[in-house]
């Protein structure tokens, strides 16, 4: 896992890269978010769909919820950043509309995308 920071607008925004996946279970959500709010005090993050597990697409798994909870409880805001297009499920794609209309948790196309939305809240 490589943490980047940025800056943009005034906003200090956690840029995670991995080429593994790093959110599995609510666990892992707790332990990205205290590894990014101790090494870079940061509480926006910007992180690949590819880091999350498949099973949170799921939403009959319940654990997209209760992972997006933590981010909530914990104050930290999250952009997840890439194609979504491929889930069929409706129930999945009102999810991810819902979210993006909130002030928390967003589904973006892109890095790039994720760091304005987060910026400018």
């Amino acid at each position: 896992m490589n943490i980047a920071t940025v800056q943009n607008n005034g906003a200090d925004i956690a840029l995670i890269h991995s080429s593994e996946e790093l959110i599995t279970d609510v666990q892992s959500a707790l332990d990205l978010i205290a590894t990014v709010q101790y090494e870079t005090g940061c509480h926006r993050i910007v992180l690949h769909k590819t880091a999350i597990t498949e099973t949170f697409f799921d939403l009959k798994t319940k654990l997209a919820g209760e992972i997006l909870q933590k981010f909530i409880n914990y104050q930290t805001k999250i952009a997840i950043a890439g194609d979504f297009s491929a889930y069929s499920s409706k129930s999945l794609r009102d999810f991810i509309y819902e979210c993006n209309q909130g002030k928390d948790i967003f589904f973006l196309a892109s890095e790039h995308e994720a760091v304005e939305k987060l910026s400018h809240l």
